[in-house]
This record gives structure tokens, C-alpha cells and sequence, in this order.
């Protein structure tokens, strides 16, 4: 599994928000992922020793991810 999918696992498997309908919030959602994956990266670089702030902000990316497509469905309810 790469660290895309496993990111996308860790955000409770949410769907990936269309770029068309919603090229913001898609890329925002994308921009969040590789925030994700940056942390991961930062995490073996420093053996894991950040003191559990970088686990805190992988967290934090979670939560976003799980509040970007509900954004975009709300969204496209409220659309006239």
C-alpha cells in the first residue's frame, strides 16, 4: 500500500472529492495528503522522536480530510 492509500485509509476512507466540481477543496484535500506524507517522511528522517507533534498533526490532517468532503457535499446541495 503506498502512503496515499494509507493516508486515505487513515481519513476514515473517504472518497476523493472531485477536482471538477470543486477544484479548491480537491486541491486542498491533495495539498493535506502530501502534508500527510511530508510528516511521515520527517518522522523516519528523526527516528520518531518529535515528542508525539508530528503524530499530533497527523491527527489534525485526519480531521481536516474528514471535514473537506462533507464541505463539498454541502456544497453541492446549496448550489443554485
Amino acid at each position: 500500500m503506498t502512503k496515499s492509500k494509507l493516508f486515505l485509509s487513515c481519513a476514515c476512507g473517504l472518497a476523493l472529492i472531485s477536482g471538477e466540481k470543486h477544484p479548491n477543496l480537491a486541491a486542498a484535500q491533495h495539498m493535506s495528503q502530501q502534508a500527510w506524507e511530508k510528516i511521515v517522511a520527517a518522522q523516519q528522517a528523526n527516528e520518531w522522536d518529535m515528542q508525539g507533534h508530528a503524530a499530533k498533526a497527523k491527527e489534525l490532517l485526519d480531521q481536516v480530510n474528514q471535514e473537506l468532503k462533507p464541505a463539498a457535499e454541502a456544497a453541492n446541495k446549496n448550489h443554485k
